[in-house]
């Protein structure tokens, strides 16, 4: 099963919205809350190339981007295959 890591701000729809769809698609997530962490939010603004909106999400360290790039990636097929990844 693919590594996922979440970016995510508390009460946060996009954020929630990203965790719904992993959630459905019954897999597991790291969530890593950086709104209130200066030190996990320069993580998540360096790893994803300077993105500061939430969430961010990684797959297998991979930069998705957000919610909407994730739904958009599932949207188009792409999703279940990262998410199977070994």
């Amino acid at each position: 099963m693919a590594e996922i890591i979440i970016y995510s701000k508390p009460g946060c729809p996009y954020c929630h919205a990203a965790m719904d769809l992993l959630d459905r698609k019954g897999v597991e997530y790291t969530d890593i809350v950086a709104s209130n962490d200066p030190a996990k939010k320069q993580e998540m603004i360096q790893r994803s190339g300077g993105r500061m909106t939430f969430p961010q999400i990684f797959v297998d360290g991979k930069h998705i981007g957000g919610s909407d790039d994730l739904h958009a990636l599932d949207a188009r097929g792409g999703l279940d295959p990262l998410l199977a990844a070994e």
